[in-house]
């Protein structure tokens, strides 16, 4: 963007960083951090970090632990934002903020009250109305982005699952899915995140983000095996019998993820800020696949 001078903090190294970017490296997302040298100067922090989900967590309270991180470190780094004059914070949150699912039909919307289930929807929810708080006595603007599933080239966890199951060929019994999934390709998610750095009406409001097309699990094998070359095998099993399947060997979860439905409304983006998605889904699932297939 034209005028704007980015700075990017990070834990680690920041080799892929192009040079127009100036960096700073921080120890972690704490309570303790001090963020005096990255925000000084700056008008607008966008904040995406977080002690994100844990596949084989170890802590005895995992609510303690998000909350260390996402929320104590997420209000420290708003205060000395907002102390150093930035005038917008951005919050990337998380969908899980709304709940974990819906029915088909019902999406979530931004404005509706939120209902977490798990330690990390919990601590997302807990930083937005501390954040909200900071605002109120800092008069610095808070902008909330609630993501759906993330995806772009690089992918990890199911959705590169999925396409290494679809490149092998493996008979998936995932034919007769009737679900209805958003999702959000990472171009689409960043292009929103910059019209929220100065426009207006996004002040103080949250968003939620999709590419605007929702997808059943089944519709979402068959358009990456077309992204991929390679047709899927698809077998039509019925979501009960996969759930059923899944239950017994403890991978309700797993089930869930694959049958369950989770839509999100995003109209109030195109309302307040004439948003959409510039990247269809097709198109970003041949962005995915061809970072796969190198």
């Amino acid at each position: 963007m034209a005028g704007v001078h980015p700075r990017a903090a990070t834990r680690r190294a920041a080799s892929n960083l192009t040079n127009d970017i100036e960096h700073i490296k921080v120890d972690a997302l704490g309570p303790d951090t001090d963020w005096q040298a990255a925000v000084a100067n700056i008008d607008v922090v966008v904040h995406t970090a977080a002690r994100v989900h844990v596949m084989a967590e170890t802590a005895s309270n995992p609510l303690t632990e998000f909350r260390k991180t996402n929320v104590e470190g997420t209000l420290n780094l708003a205060r000395q934002a907002a102390a150093s004059g930035v005038k917008r914070f951005i919050f990337v949150s998380s969908i899980k903020v709304n709940g974990e699912m819906t029915a088909p039909g019902h999406p979530f919307t931004a404005d509706q009250e939120p209902a977490p289930i798990d330690p990390y929807g919990i601590s997302k929810m807990e930083a937005e109305q501390g954040l909200a708080v900071i605002g109120n006595e800092t008069n610095m603007e808070i902008v909330i982005i609630r993501p759906v599933l993330v995806y772009g080239p690089g992918v990890k966890a199911n959705f590169l699952n999925m396409m290494t199951w679809l490149k092998r060929g493996m008979p998936l019994p995932l034919g007769a899915i009737h679900n209805r999934r958003s999702l959000v390709a990472l171009d689409n998610l960043v292009d929103l995140i910059v019209k929220t750095l100065d426009h207006p009406a996004a002040a103080n409001q949250t968003f939620l983000v999709s590419d605007g097309e929702d997808l059943s699990t089944t519709d979402l094998l068959r358009r990456l095996g077309t992204a991929l070359g390679k047709p899927p095998l698809l077998i039509p099993l019925p979501a009960w019998m996969l759930h059923s399947a899944a239950s017994l060997v403890g991978k309700s979860n797993i089930s869930q993820r694959l049958c369950g439905s989770l839509q999100v409304d995003i109209k109030k983006n195109h309302k307040l800020l004439n948003w959409t998605p510039p990247l269809q889904v097709d198109q970003a699932l041949q962005k995915v696949a061809a970072h796969f297939l190198k």
